[in-house]
């Protein structure tokens, strides 16, 4: 179980999260669904100790995330919201960096490889750099990446993005299997036919705000005769232009901090 609490992370003038609290059980595919700049990314960074909140705690079965961060870490495999990292690699050595980082075997880099490169037909492909790869071939990599090491919790920024169909396929059989042994996966989407599809639970924000926070099928039974679309652009459609330039101005400072820090 993870434990979000009073979380807020402030970008210069501009507060990307504002006192989000949540639970996200075990067990569950655990999704946060919002428009471009609702926080969802900010969200899953101060999970993973990308970017450090300005105020609130995150728990790990009741592990404060600060006091442990680095054995938290070993938990979690991280699909971040664009695959265009370590592009002067080839992918064989993005996955053993990644192997490294987790310590694994030999025969456990092996196996897992093996099987994650054939399912994502991509295992004749790792002598080859990312950067000459397509969008879609470099998000399997970082998928791949991020399964690598068969970790218990799943944070997946956008991870559909990209995929062929068949690949996005198998990722949301990956993902259910994965919830059904106990275990936590936890994405971020803006895609509705997705959240409906694969989420136990969900979280809804709007500009910063966790506006809802429970099923799918709850939050339609709330709704009546309307769709999940209608539903969902009721709650957080549309914004004001003064919303709408907060949520650019808290990427764009997002992306500027992040950049002072490498």
């Amino acid at each position: 179980m993870i434990e979000l609490t009073h979380l807020s992370k402030v970008f210069g003038s501009v507060t990307a999260l504002n006192d989000l609290t949540l639970t996200i059980p075990s067990g569950q595919i655990f999704g946060f669904l919002g428009h471009n700049g609702a926080g969802k990314s900010t969200t899953l960074k101060c999970l993973t100790s990308i970017i450090e909140p300005t105020s609130g705690s995150i728990k790990f079965d009741g592990l404060e995330l600060k006091d442990n961060r680095q054995a938290i870490k070993q938990r979690i495999g991280y699909v971040p919201d664009t695959p265009d990292l370590f592009l002067q690699l080839t992918a064989n050595e993005y996955w053993n960096l990644i192997a490294s980082a987790y310590s694994l075997t030999d025969s456990q880099m092996t196996e897992q490889l093996s099987r994650l490169t054939q399912l994502f037909d991509i295992s004749d492909k790792g002598d080859e750099t990312i950067e000459s790869f397509s969008h879609g071939m470099r998000q399997k990599v970082i998928v791949i990446g991020a399964l690598l090491s068969n970790p218990d919790i799943w944070i997946l920024d956008e991870p559909l993005q990209g995929l062929d169909p068949q690949a996005a396929y198998d990722l949301k059989e990956l993902m259910k299997t994965h919830a059904a042994q106990g275990k936590t996966v936890i994405f971020s989407t803006h895609a509705l036919e997705v959240a409906q599809q694969l989420c136990d639970q969900l979280a809804i924000l709007k500009a910063g705000k966790l506006i809802y926070t429970g099923s799918v099928d709850q939050l339609l039974a709330e709704a009546g005769d309307d769709s999940l679309e209608t539903v969902y652009l009721k709650m957080a459609g549309r914004q004001s232009e003064t919303s709408h330039n907060f949520g650019q101005n808290a990427d764009t400072q997002q992306r500027n901090s992040e950049n002072e820090g490498h």
